[in-house]
């Protein structure tokens, strides 16, 4: 049975007055996502315990039925999504150019990434003049790989168990960068801070001086520059998802780190384009996800939900997730005939469009559809009608599971063919020989 799993990023949210005190999904008009949760079961989903804020990457490396104490940092995934050269021992961060204000003889953020003004040049004009630096034995090399985006590759004695400088919040003062408590590596943390604390000094003075210019009004802009890193990672070999869940993946997205994750999980990855019609391009994915023929698990992914929210407009995010309803009636005419097709629908996080968080930790409507779920009278899609359905609340791996029940995969508890446990009937044992 195929399974076609369709993430909408970003997709929970909270009440606002603006739309009668009810979220933006409750609010829209999604017709051919409330038919699919009349045909099958509905629940919550929560990466891992409610109220944890997680970003994309961390949710979906839980919601693919990975343990949190392997995930490798968004560092590593941006870096391999976007090509970067690195050794396995590197440690790789994210890095971006912002603007600071000192206060009391700190810097405080006061303009964020996409508040720098400039093409993918201008900024690269600065970014290359802070493209390499020593310190602490630590040797640092920056690669711009979007306008106002680039990755530290850090080489030596170094560790990614450091904190990050970025503050996210405008209004806040950049961090020290520090080890962290409790890890594995503390000589190499230590170490590794030292030398990022001492490159930041560095890019801040080599950037003190460097205007952009405004492209629209040509004025300086009103702060200093200054760059700010998270996140860090490095890869660490984690088993593939074919052999942790018996299943041949494909993931169709059109962001680079997603295009990081599926590489280190062994799930083969189509980049998709986003245009100015969300409904369109979620139709085509799925049209995709329908005729692909050499995967039997398909994870269609759609950033628009998330972006949406984070324009700070609830009514906005409202009509985008009505157009990207649009885009399910095809897949909804295939589920009311096809009879070997699970069809999931969910999200990663809930992204708030109103709150100073970037994400907030309320658990995301879910949904199965297919010949073998039970159907639990739920008739609209939303967050607080899939609360009264058949399949509860899902953490974690939990989603997975029951998505290898759902298409028959899952194997009796207990029963195990070969030295290794899994969750489903494995065809890749040593057969008996007569002796």
């Amino acid at each position: 049975m195929k399974v076609i799993l369709v993430l909408l990023d970003g997709l929970g949210d909270r009440s606002y007055s603006v739309l009668n005190y009810r979220t933006p999904l409750e609010a829209a008009n999604t017709p051919n996502l409330d038919r699919l949760a009349e045909l099958g079961g509905n629940g919550l989903f929560h990466p891992s315990s409610p109220g944890l804020c997680f970003p994309s990457e961390t949710a979906h490396f839980l919601l693919f039925g990975y343990d949190l104490k392997n995930f490798p940092g968004r560092g590593l995934f941006e870096a391999v999504g976007e090509g970067v050269s690195f050794d396995n021992d590197d440690a790789l961060v994210l890095a971006h150019i912002s603007g600071v204000i000192w206060e009391n003889n700190r810097p405080v953020l006061t303009l964020g990434r996409d508040n720098i003004k400039g093409t993918f040049e201008d900024i690269g004009r600065l970014y290359s003049v802070i493209s390499s630096y020593e310190s602490e034995g630590v040797s640092i090399r920056l690669q711009q790989t979007r306008r106002n985006d680039a990755i530290l590759v850090l080489n030596g004695p170094v560790s990614p168990y450091v904190s990050d400088s970025d503050p996210i919040i405008l209004g806040k003062p950049i961090s020290k960068i520090v080890p962290l408590s409790e890890n594995p590596e503390p000589e190499k943390s230590t170490q590794t801070a030292k030398a990022l604390n001492n490159y930041l000094t560095f890019c801040y003075h080599q950037l003190k001086n460097t205007v952009i210019r405004d492209l629209s009004h040509g004025l300086k802009p009103p702060a200093e520059y200054f760059l700010v890193t998270q996140r860090s990672g490095r890869r660490i070999d984690l088993l593939p998802f074919q052999q942790r869940w018996g299943l041949n993946g494909l993931m169709m997205a059109s962001a680079s780190v997603y295009g990081g994750l599926a590489h280190e999980l062994g799930i083969d990855y189509r980049l998709v384009h986003d245009s100015d019609d969300p409904g369109m391009d979620l139709k085509d994915g799925i049209r995709l996800a329908l005729s692909d023929t050499t995967h039997d698990f398909i994870h269609v992914h759609t950033k628009v939900p998330d972006e949406a929210a984070h324009t700070g407009d609830p009514l906005y995010k409202k009509n985008q997730i009505s157009r990207l309803d649009r885009g399910l009636k095809e897949l909804l005419d295939v589920v009311e005939k096809e009879k070997d097709l699970l069809v999931v629908v969910t999200a990663d996080h809930s992204t708030p469009s109103i709150s100073p968080m970037i994400h907030s930790g309320e658990p995301v409507p879910v949904l199965m559809a297919g010949p073998c779920v039970r159907r639990d009278g739920v008739k609209n899609f939303s967050e607080t009608h899939a609360a009264c359905g058949c399949l509860g609340m899902l953490r974690g791996a939990e989603l997975m599971l029951m998505i290898l029940n759902f298409s028959n995969r899952g194997n009796l508890y207990g029963h195990q063919l070969g030295p290794i446990k899994r969750p489903y009937l494995p065809s890749d044992y040593d057969p008996f020989e007569l002796i």
